[in-house]
């Protein structure tokens, strides 16, 4: 989905990439385990609204929710404990795979010398540590941004302003590359030519109205396309 020819920065020089349901199919487990974590404490949600969500910190989920169930903020030792708790039922889980077409849009990004930047609202040890086997030399530590890189996480633009000063490039010299809503907002909000990607539930629409520039309706044909583009 785009209004005409698709025009890329004229040198695009970094790509900066979201995680969970990008580089990883990962959101439905996430979406049950934040399930099991709201059950335990006895807040009312849905499974669907965590897809929306995605972008954000834990710590802001876990907030967010206390007050809107309990009208108060969440603790600095609640967002901590209930994180890890999260992040159990999250490990406790099947093993997520690589997002189809994921490795493929990384590979060709290395080839044309674009440096790759992880930039992902998420502190999940479990699938930053196996970033290197599945996506050899392309994020190396110094090249991640993750929920402790930034005080304020997605949508606002914290996160991705964060990676280009990490790549060492201008916006216009970069594109990032993201399937949520609140990440479509966030590169944006950063001035960054944004690509949205259709990996769950949420629609093009959605991503188109929330900032992105072009929308592909999967990774593979994501990987496609700027291979060619590029």
């Amino acid at each position: 989905m785009n209004n005409g020819k698709v025009q890329l920065p004229g040198q695009v020089k970094a790509a900066l990439i979201d995680m969970d349901g990008t580089l990883y199919d990962s959101m439905p487990n996430h979406a049950r385990a934040w399930m099991r974590l709201m059950q335990d404490i006895g807040v009312e949600a849905r499974e669907e609204e965590f897809f929306l969500y995605e972008g954000c910190t834990g710590a802001y989920i876990i907030n967010m929710m206390m007050e809107r169930q309990y009208g108060r903020p969440a603790t600095d030792d609640e967002k901590r404990d209930l994180y890890a708790l999260k992040a159990r039922y999250f490990v406790e889980q099947p093993a997520v795979e690589v997002m189809p077409g994921a490795q493929k849009l990384v590979s060709a990004l290395q080839r044309k010398g674009i440096r790759t930047v992880l930039v992902t609202g998420s502190g999940q040890n479990s699938l930053l540590a196996r970033l290197e086997e599945d996506f050899p030399g392309a994020f190396p530590a110094h090249l991640r941004v993750t929920s402790a890189s930034v005080t304020h996480g997605k949508p606002a633009p914290d996160p991705y302003l964060k990676g280009l000063e990490l790549a060492g490039v201008d916006a216009s010299e970069a594109i990032a590359i993201d399937n949520a809503p609140l990440g479509t907002r966030s590169g944006h909000a950063a001035g960054i030519f944004t690509v949205g990607v259709v990996t769950g539930p949420i629609d093009e629409a959605e991503l188109a109205r929330n900032g992105a520039d072009i929308v592909y309706k999967s990774m593979a044909e994501c990987a496609d396309s700027l291979s060619q583009l590029l």
